[in-house]
Protein backbone atom coordinates (compact mmCIF):
# COMPACT_ATOMS: atom_id res chain seq x y z
CA UNK A 1 0.00 0.00 0.00
CA UNK A 2 1.21 3.50 -0.87
CA UNK A 3 -0.13 6.43 1.13
CA UNK A 4 0.54 9.98 -0.07
CA UNK A 5 -0.10 12.89 2.28
CA UNK A 6 -0.19 16.49 1.07
CA UNK A 7 0.78 18.72 3.97
CA UNK A 8 2.97 18.04 7.01
CA UNK A 9 1.39 20.16 9.72
CA UNK A 10 -1.02 19.06 12.47
CA UNK A 11 -3.41 16.83 10.52
CA UNK A 12 -0.88 15.47 8.03
CA UNK A 13 1.69 14.71 10.71
CA UNK A 14 -0.87 12.98 12.95
CA UNK A 15 -2.15 10.92 10.04
CA UNK A 16 1.32 9.81 9.00
CA UNK A 17 2.27 8.72 12.50
CA UNK A 18 -0.96 6.75 12.99
CA UNK A 19 -0.79 5.17 9.54
CA UNK A 20 2.74 3.99 10.23
CA UNK A 21 1.69 2.36 13.52
CA UNK A 22 -1.34 0.75 11.88
CA UNK A 23 0.38 -0.46 8.70
CA UNK A 24 4.10 -1.01 9.38
CA UNK A 25 4.80 -2.19 5.84
CA UNK A 26 3.02 0.63 3.98
CA UNK A 27 4.91 3.21 1.94
CA UNK A 28 4.10 6.59 3.45
CA UNK A 29 5.26 9.77 1.73
CA UNK A 30 4.51 13.37 2.70
CA UNK A 31 4.84 16.35 0.38
CA UNK A 32 5.16 19.71 2.13
CA UNK A 33 5.56 22.93 0.16
CA UNK A 34 7.23 24.82 3.02
CA UNK A 35 10.43 23.97 4.90
CA UNK A 36 8.56 23.49 8.19
CA UNK A 37 6.81 20.38 9.49
CA UNK A 38 4.56 19.57 12.43
CA UNK A 39 4.31 23.22 13.41
CA UNK A 40 1.93 24.56 16.07
CA UNK A 41 0.88 28.05 14.96
CA UNK A 42 -1.10 28.56 18.18
CA UNK A 43 2.17 29.43 19.91
CA UNK A 44 3.03 32.35 17.63
CA UNK A 45 1.47 35.19 19.67
CA UNK A 46 3.27 33.94 22.78
CA UNK A 47 6.57 33.59 20.92
CA UNK A 48 6.24 37.17 19.69
CA UNK A 49 5.41 38.29 23.23
CA UNK A 50 8.62 36.70 24.59
CA UNK A 51 6.83 34.05 26.65
CA UNK A 52 9.51 31.77 25.20
CA UNK A 53 12.46 32.38 22.91
CA UNK A 54 13.19 29.09 21.11
CA UNK A 55 10.90 28.78 18.05
CA UNK A 56 11.59 25.05 17.91
CA UNK A 57 9.29 24.63 20.90
CA UNK A 58 6.40 25.08 18.44
CA UNK A 59 7.58 22.11 16.36
CA UNK A 60 6.28 18.75 17.56
CA UNK A 61 8.31 16.52 15.29
CA UNK A 62 11.32 17.06 13.08
CA UNK A 63 11.86 15.66 9.56
CA UNK A 64 14.56 13.41 11.01
CA UNK A 65 12.06 11.88 13.42
CA UNK A 66 9.66 11.16 10.55
CA UNK A 67 12.45 9.55 8.53
CA UNK A 68 13.48 7.45 11.53
CA UNK A 69 9.96 6.02 11.65
CA UNK A 70 10.07 5.13 7.97
CA UNK A 71 7.96 8.07 6.80
CA UNK A 72 9.45 9.74 3.73
CA UNK A 73 9.04 13.52 3.84
CA UNK A 74 9.71 15.85 0.93
CA UNK A 75 10.08 19.49 1.96
CA UNK A 76 9.75 22.38 -0.49
CA UNK A 77 7.69 20.13 -2.75
CA UNK A 78 4.30 21.49 -3.83
CA UNK A 79 1.60 19.22 -5.22
CA UNK A 80 0.15 21.23 -8.10
CA UNK A 81 -2.31 18.74 -9.59
CA UNK A 82 -4.36 15.69 -8.64
CA UNK A 83 -5.55 13.23 -11.30
CA UNK A 84 -8.23 11.19 -9.55
CA UNK A 85 -8.81 8.90 -12.54
CA UNK A 86 -5.26 7.60 -12.73
CA UNK A 87 -4.63 8.16 -8.97
CA UNK A 88 -1.65 10.32 -9.81
CA UNK A 89 -0.34 13.63 -8.50
CA UNK A 90 2.00 16.16 -10.09
CA UNK A 91 4.63 17.62 -7.80
CA UNK A 92 6.82 20.69 -8.25
CA UNK A 93 10.24 20.65 -6.62
CA UNK A 94 10.47 24.26 -5.45
CA UNK A 95 14.26 24.09 -5.24
CA UNK A 96 14.89 23.02 -8.84
CA UNK A 97 11.62 24.14 -10.43
CA UNK A 98 11.20 20.69 -11.98
CA UNK A 99 7.88 18.80 -12.05
CA UNK A 100 7.40 15.07 -11.64
CA UNK A 101 4.53 12.62 -11.11
CA UNK A 102 3.79 10.24 -8.27
CA UNK A 103 0.99 7.74 -7.73
CA UNK A 104 -1.03 6.72 -4.68
CA UNK A 105 -3.32 4.04 -3.35
CA UNK A 106 -4.68 6.36 -0.65
CA UNK A 107 -4.36 10.13 -0.68
CA UNK A 108 -4.79 12.60 2.17
CA UNK A 109 -5.34 16.29 1.47
CA UNK A 110 -4.15 18.18 4.54
CA UNK A 111 -3.18 21.51 3.01
CA UNK A 112 -4.48 23.68 5.84
CA UNK A 113 -5.65 27.27 5.53
CA UNK A 114 -4.26 30.62 4.45
CA UNK A 115 -4.81 34.02 6.06
CA UNK A 116 -7.65 36.07 4.63
CA UNK A 117 -5.79 38.97 3.09
CA UNK A 118 -8.25 41.76 2.23
CA UNK A 119 -7.50 43.95 -0.77
CA UNK A 120 -6.06 47.15 0.69
CA UNK A 121 -4.23 50.01 -0.97
CA UNK A 122 -0.44 50.05 -0.54
CA UNK A 123 -0.49 46.55 0.91
CA UNK A 124 3.06 46.05 -0.41
CA UNK A 125 4.60 48.46 2.09
CA UNK A 126 7.09 46.97 4.53
CA UNK A 127 6.16 46.13 8.12
CA UNK A 128 2.68 44.91 7.17
CA UNK A 129 2.28 41.28 8.21
CA UNK A 130 -0.08 38.36 8.52
CA UNK A 131 0.55 35.74 11.20
CA UNK A 132 0.22 32.14 10.09
CA UNK A 133 3.56 30.33 9.98
CA UNK A 134 6.96 30.38 11.64
CA UNK A 135 8.47 32.71 9.06
CA UNK A 136 5.72 35.27 9.82
CA UNK A 137 6.47 35.00 13.53
CA UNK A 138 10.21 35.40 13.06
CA UNK A 139 9.75 38.42 10.80
CA UNK A 140 7.37 40.16 13.20
CA UNK A 141 9.57 39.41 16.21
CA UNK A 142 12.60 40.86 14.43
CA UNK A 143 10.81 44.10 13.54
CA UNK A 144 9.43 44.53 17.05
CA UNK A 145 12.93 44.48 18.55
CA UNK A 146 13.49 47.89 16.94
CA UNK A 147 12.80 50.51 19.64
CA UNK A 148 11.52 52.89 16.97
CA UNK A 149 8.55 50.56 16.39
CA UNK A 150 6.14 52.07 18.89
CA UNK A 151 2.69 52.20 17.29
CA UNK A 152 1.28 48.87 16.11
CA UNK A 153 -2.14 48.43 14.53
CA UNK A 154 -3.89 45.06 14.66
CA UNK A 155 -6.55 44.58 11.98
CA UNK A 156 -9.15 42.10 13.21
CA UNK A 157 -10.41 41.16 16.67
CA UNK A 158 -10.69 37.40 16.53
CA UNK A 159 -8.64 34.94 18.56
CA UNK A 160 -5.29 35.68 16.91
CA UNK A 161 -5.86 39.43 16.79
CA UNK A 162 -6.60 39.65 20.51
CA UNK A 163 -3.82 37.27 21.53
CA UNK A 164 -1.25 39.20 19.51
CA UNK A 165 -2.56 42.50 20.92
CA UNK A 166 -1.89 41.26 24.45
CA UNK A 167 1.63 40.22 23.45
CA UNK A 168 2.27 43.63 21.86
CA UNK A 169 1.16 45.43 25.01
CA UNK A 170 3.52 43.26 27.05
CA UNK A 171 6.31 44.52 24.76
CA UNK A 172 5.34 48.10 25.68
CA UNK A 173 3.90 48.93 22.26
CA UNK A 174 1.02 51.34 21.69
CA UNK A 175 -1.67 49.06 20.29
CA UNK A 176 -4.73 49.96 18.26
CA UNK A 177 -7.22 47.23 17.29
CA UNK A 178 -9.52 47.89 14.33
CA UNK A 179 -12.50 45.57 13.90
CA UNK A 180 -14.99 45.71 11.02
CA UNK A 181 -17.83 44.15 13.03
CA UNK A 182 -19.73 45.70 15.91
CA UNK A 183 -18.16 43.30 18.43
CA UNK A 184 -14.93 41.41 19.05
CA UNK A 185 -14.98 37.62 18.59
CA UNK A 186 -18.34 37.98 16.90
CA UNK A 187 -18.44 34.44 15.48
CA UNK A 188 -17.51 32.71 18.74
CA UNK A 189 -19.24 34.54 21.59
CA UNK A 190 -22.54 36.30 22.25
CA UNK A 191 -22.76 39.92 23.29
CA UNK A 192 -23.09 39.28 27.03
CA UNK A 193 -19.60 37.76 26.93
CA UNK A 194 -17.94 40.10 24.42
CA UNK A 195 -19.09 43.12 26.45
CA UNK A 196 -16.93 41.86 29.33
CA UNK A 197 -13.97 41.19 27.04
CA UNK A 198 -14.22 44.58 25.34
CA UNK A 199 -14.37 46.46 28.62
CA UNK A 200 -11.10 44.84 29.67
CA UNK A 201 -9.39 45.36 26.30
CA UNK A 202 -10.10 49.10 26.46
CA UNK A 203 -7.97 49.32 29.60
CA UNK A 204 -4.91 48.35 27.54
CA UNK A 205 -5.60 49.14 23.86
CA UNK A 206 -7.37 51.63 21.65
CA UNK A 207 -10.29 49.52 20.39
CA UNK A 208 -12.15 50.61 17.25
CA UNK A 209 -15.36 48.74 16.35
CA UNK A 210 -17.45 49.03 13.18
CA UNK A 211 -14.53 50.56 11.32
CA UNK A 212 -13.15 49.46 7.96
CA UNK A 213 -9.47 49.54 7.05
CA UNK A 214 -9.07 50.85 3.50
CA UNK A 215 -5.32 50.99 3.05
CA UNK A 216 -1.98 52.29 4.21
CA UNK A 217 0.31 55.28 3.81
CA UNK A 218 4.09 55.35 3.58
CA UNK A 219 6.88 55.65 1.08
CA UNK A 220 8.58 52.29 1.56
CA UNK A 221 7.57 51.41 5.11
CA UNK A 222 4.06 51.80 6.49
CA UNK A 223 3.52 55.00 8.49
CA UNK A 224 -0.28 55.22 8.76
CA UNK A 225 -3.42 53.12 8.50
CA UNK A 226 -6.33 54.61 6.57
CA UNK A 227 -9.90 53.70 7.57
CA UNK A 228 -13.34 54.97 6.69
CA UNK A 229 -13.24 57.00 9.91
CA UNK A 230 -9.68 58.25 10.28
CA UNK A 231 -5.94 58.14 9.75
CA UNK A 232 -3.79 56.49 12.44
CA UNK A 233 -0.01 56.31 12.94
CA UNK A 234 1.45 52.84 12.47
CA UNK A 235 5.06 51.68 12.59
CA UNK A 236 3.85 48.12 12.00
CA UNK A 237 0.57 46.44 11.09
CA UNK A 238 -0.59 42.88 11.75
CA UNK A 239 -3.56 41.70 9.68
CA UNK A 240 -5.54 39.06 11.57
CA UNK A 241 -8.82 38.87 9.69
CA UNK A 242 -9.23 35.11 9.82
CA UNK A 243 -8.32 32.19 7.60
CA UNK A 244 -9.80 30.32 4.66
CA UNK A 245 -9.16 26.80 3.32
CA UNK A 246 -6.20 26.53 0.98
CA UNK A 247 -8.40 25.11 -1.76
CA UNK A 248 -6.46 25.82 -4.96
CA UNK A 249 -5.20 22.26 -5.38
CA UNK A 250 -8.57 20.51 -5.16
CA UNK A 251 -11.20 22.99 -6.30
CA UNK A 252 -11.32 21.58 -9.85
CA UNK A 253 -11.40 17.82 -9.18
CA UNK A 254 -15.09 17.53 -8.29
CA UNK A 255 -14.65 17.30 -4.55
CA UNK A 256 -17.62 18.27 -2.37
CA UNK A 257 -17.03 21.36 -0.28
CA UNK A 258 -18.71 24.24 1.50
CA UNK A 259 -19.05 27.65 -0.10
CA UNK A 260 -15.80 28.81 1.47
CA UNK A 261 -13.84 25.88 0.02
CA UNK A 262 -13.80 23.64 3.10
CA UNK A 263 -13.83 19.97 2.06
CA UNK A 264 -16.78 17.85 3.15
CA UNK A 265 -15.94 14.35 4.38
CA UNK A 266 -17.84 11.51 5.97
CA UNK A 267 -17.24 10.24 9.49
CA UNK A 268 -14.23 8.22 8.28
CA UNK A 269 -12.58 11.30 6.81
CA UNK A 270 -13.30 10.20 3.23
CA UNK A 271 -14.29 12.67 0.55
CA UNK A 272 -16.79 11.90 -2.19
CA UNK A 273 -13.84 10.77 -4.35
CA UNK A 274 -12.65 7.20 -3.93
CA UNK A 275 -9.49 6.75 -1.87
CA UNK A 276 -9.15 10.50 -1.26
CA UNK A 277 -9.32 11.66 2.35
CA UNK A 278 -9.06 15.11 3.93
CA UNK A 279 -8.27 16.52 7.36
CA UNK A 280 -7.11 19.72 9.03
CA UNK A 281 -7.91 23.37 8.46
CA UNK A 282 -9.03 22.73 4.89
CA UNK A 283 -11.92 20.55 6.08
CA UNK A 284 -15.47 21.07 7.34
CA UNK A 285 -16.48 19.11 10.44
CA UNK A 286 -19.82 17.67 11.52
CA UNK A 287 -21.25 19.56 14.48
CA UNK A 288 -22.78 17.19 17.03
CA UNK A 289 -25.40 19.71 18.19
CA UNK A 290 -26.58 21.38 14.99
CA UNK A 291 -25.96 18.24 12.88
CA UNK A 292 -24.52 20.43 10.13
CA UNK A 293 -21.13 20.73 8.47
CA UNK A 294 -19.20 23.66 9.91
CA UNK A 295 -15.82 25.27 9.37
CA UNK A 296 -14.00 25.48 12.71
CA UNK A 297 -10.23 25.53 12.03
CA UNK A 298 -8.86 24.47 15.42
CA UNK A 299 -5.78 22.39 16.25
CA UNK A 300 -7.91 19.97 18.28
CA UNK A 301 -10.11 18.97 15.36
CA UNK A 302 -7.16 18.84 12.95
CA UNK A 303 -5.14 16.49 15.13
CA UNK A 304 -8.06 14.20 15.99
CA UNK A 305 -9.40 13.83 12.47
CA UNK A 306 -5.85 13.44 11.18
CA UNK A 307 -5.25 10.53 13.54
CA UNK A 308 -8.53 8.86 12.50
CA UNK A 309 -7.79 9.29 8.80
CA UNK A 310 -4.31 7.85 9.28
CA UNK A 311 -5.78 4.71 10.77
CA UNK A 312 -8.48 4.41 8.12
CA UNK A 313 -6.11 4.87 5.17
CA UNK A 314 -4.07 2.03 6.62
CA UNK A 315 -7.08 -0.31 6.66
CA UNK A 316 -8.90 0.66 9.86
CA UNK A 317 -12.50 1.74 10.33
CA UNK A 318 -12.63 4.43 12.98
CA UNK A 319 -15.25 7.17 12.97
CA UNK A 320 -14.78 10.81 13.89
CA UNK A 321 -17.52 11.61 16.42
CA UNK A 322 -17.88 15.25 15.43
CA UNK A 323 -17.07 18.59 17.00
CA UNK A 324 -18.79 20.94 19.41
CA UNK A 325 -16.36 23.79 18.78
CA UNK A 326 -14.83 23.98 22.25
CA UNK A 327 -12.26 26.77 22.38
CA UNK A 328 -10.87 29.47 24.63
CA UNK A 329 -8.52 32.41 24.83
CA UNK A 330 -6.87 34.67 27.34
CA UNK A 331 -6.80 38.37 26.60
CA UNK A 332 -5.25 40.63 29.24
CA UNK A 333 -7.14 39.99 32.53
CA UNK A 334 -9.95 37.91 31.01
CA UNK A 335 -10.20 34.21 30.26
CA UNK A 336 -13.05 33.24 27.96
CA UNK A 337 -14.21 29.86 26.73
CA UNK A 338 -17.10 28.54 24.68
CA UNK A 339 -18.54 25.23 23.56
CA UNK A 340 -21.56 24.00 21.63
CA UNK A 341 -23.72 26.59 19.89
CA UNK A 342 -23.92 30.32 20.46
CA UNK A 343 -27.32 31.98 20.57
CA UNK A 344 -26.89 33.18 17.00
CA UNK A 345 -26.03 29.66 15.87
CA UNK A 346 -29.05 28.20 17.66
CA UNK A 347 -31.28 30.70 15.90
CA UNK A 348 -29.71 29.83 12.56
CA UNK A 349 -30.31 26.13 13.24
CA UNK A 350 -33.95 26.94 14.11
CA UNK A 351 -33.77 25.10 17.42
CA UNK A 352 -36.23 26.26 20.11
CA UNK A 353 -34.15 27.47 23.01
CA UNK A 354 -33.89 29.33 26.29
CA UNK A 355 -30.92 31.00 27.95
CA UNK A 356 -29.66 31.62 31.46
CA UNK A 357 -27.03 34.22 32.30
CA UNK A 358 -25.31 34.21 35.71
CA UNK A 359 -22.78 36.59 37.24
CA UNK A 360 -20.74 35.40 40.22
CA UNK A 361 -17.17 35.17 41.56
CA UNK A 362 -14.42 32.72 40.70
CA UNK A 363 -13.63 31.72 44.30
CA UNK A 364 -14.10 32.65 47.96
CA UNK A 365 -13.81 36.32 48.85
CA UNK A 366 -11.24 35.75 51.60
CA UNK A 367 -8.67 34.39 49.17
CA UNK A 368 -6.61 36.92 47.21
CA UNK A 369 -7.37 37.29 43.52
CA UNK A 370 -11.15 36.96 43.56
CA UNK A 371 -12.63 38.19 40.28
CA UNK A 372 -16.00 38.33 38.57
CA UNK A 373 -17.21 35.53 36.30
CA UNK A 374 -20.12 35.51 33.86
CA UNK A 375 -21.65 32.36 32.40
CA UNK A 376 -24.22 32.08 29.63
CA UNK A 377 -25.89 28.73 28.97
CA UNK A 378 -28.22 27.92 26.11
CA UNK A 379 -30.57 24.97 26.37
CA UNK A 380 -33.40 23.36 24.41
CA UNK A 381 -36.75 24.91 25.26
CA UNK A 382 -38.53 21.55 25.33
CA UNK A 383 -36.01 18.87 26.32
CA UNK A 384 -33.83 21.25 28.41
CA UNK A 385 -30.71 19.57 26.99
CA UNK A 386 -27.74 21.94 27.04
CA UNK A 387 -26.94 23.27 23.56
CA UNK A 388 -24.09 25.67 24.29
CA UNK A 389 -22.21 27.57 26.93
CA UNK A 390 -19.84 30.49 27.30
CA UNK A 391 -17.88 31.68 30.33
CA UNK A 392 -15.66 34.73 30.84
CA UNK A 393 -13.85 36.14 33.84
CA UNK A 394 -10.70 35.86 35.90
CA UNK A 395 -8.52 32.90 36.80
CA UNK A 396 -10.22 29.52 36.44
CA UNK A 397 -13.03 30.72 34.19
CA UNK A 398 -12.03 29.14 30.89
CA UNK A 399 -11.41 25.62 32.19
CA UNK A 400 -15.00 25.46 33.49
CA UNK A 401 -15.97 25.24 29.84
CA UNK A 402 -14.57 21.70 29.79
CA UNK A 403 -17.37 20.76 32.19
CA UNK A 404 -19.92 22.24 29.81
CA UNK A 405 -18.30 20.46 26.88
CA UNK A 406 -18.65 17.15 28.73
CA UNK A 407 -22.28 17.94 29.53
CA UNK A 408 -23.10 18.78 25.91
CA UNK A 409 -21.20 15.74 24.62
CA UNK A 410 -23.25 13.56 26.99
CA UNK A 411 -26.60 15.25 26.24
CA UNK A 412 -27.13 16.38 29.84
CA UNK A 413 -29.94 18.73 30.73
CA UNK A 414 -29.55 22.13 32.32
CA UNK A 415 -31.23 20.81 35.47
CA UNK A 416 -28.53 18.17 36.02
CA UNK A 417 -26.00 20.93 36.67
CA UNK A 418 -27.85 22.04 39.80
CA UNK A 419 -26.60 19.29 42.09
CA UNK A 420 -23.56 18.18 40.12
CA UNK A 421 -20.73 17.51 42.56
CA UNK A 422 -18.14 20.13 41.59
CA UNK A 423 -15.05 20.62 43.73
CA UNK A 424 -15.03 23.29 46.42
CA UNK A 425 -11.91 24.79 47.94
CA UNK A 426 -11.53 28.51 48.70
CA UNK A 427 -8.69 29.16 46.18
CA UNK A 428 -10.65 27.55 43.33
CA UNK A 429 -14.38 27.98 43.76
CA UNK A 430 -17.31 28.68 46.06
CA UNK A 431 -19.61 26.11 47.70
CA UNK A 432 -22.13 26.70 44.91
CA UNK A 433 -20.21 26.89 41.66
CA UNK A 434 -21.47 29.26 39.00
CA UNK A 435 -22.59 26.25 36.95
CA UNK A 436 -24.62 24.92 39.89
CA UNK A 437 -26.29 28.33 40.12
CA UNK A 438 -27.01 28.40 36.39
CA UNK A 439 -28.73 25.02 36.62
CA UNK A 440 -30.81 26.01 39.61
CA UNK A 441 -32.19 29.25 38.17
CA UNK A 442 -32.78 28.07 34.59
CA UNK A 443 -36.50 28.48 33.91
Amino acid sequence: MKIIIIGAQAAGASAAAKARRTAPDATIRIYEKSDIVSFGACGLPYFIGDNFTDPNEMISRTPEQFQKDGIEIKLLHEVINIDINSKKITVKDLRSGQNFDDNYDKLLIAVGANPINPILSNRQLKNIFTLRDLHDGLAIKKVLTNPDIKNVVVVGAGYIGLEIAESLVSLKKNVRIIQLDERVLIESFDQQITDVIEENIKQYCDLHLQERVQGFEGEHIVTHVITNKGLYPADAVIIATGVKPNSDIYKNIGINMLGNGAIITDSLGQTNIADVYAAGDCVALNHRVSQSMVYIPLATGANKLGKIVGENMAGGHYEYPGTIGTSALKTFDIEAGRTGLTENEVKKAQIPYKIVVVKDKNHSNYVAGQTSVIAKLIYHADTRVILGGQIAGGSGSALRVNTLATAIWSHLSIDELTMMDFLYAPPFSRPWDILNIAGSIAK
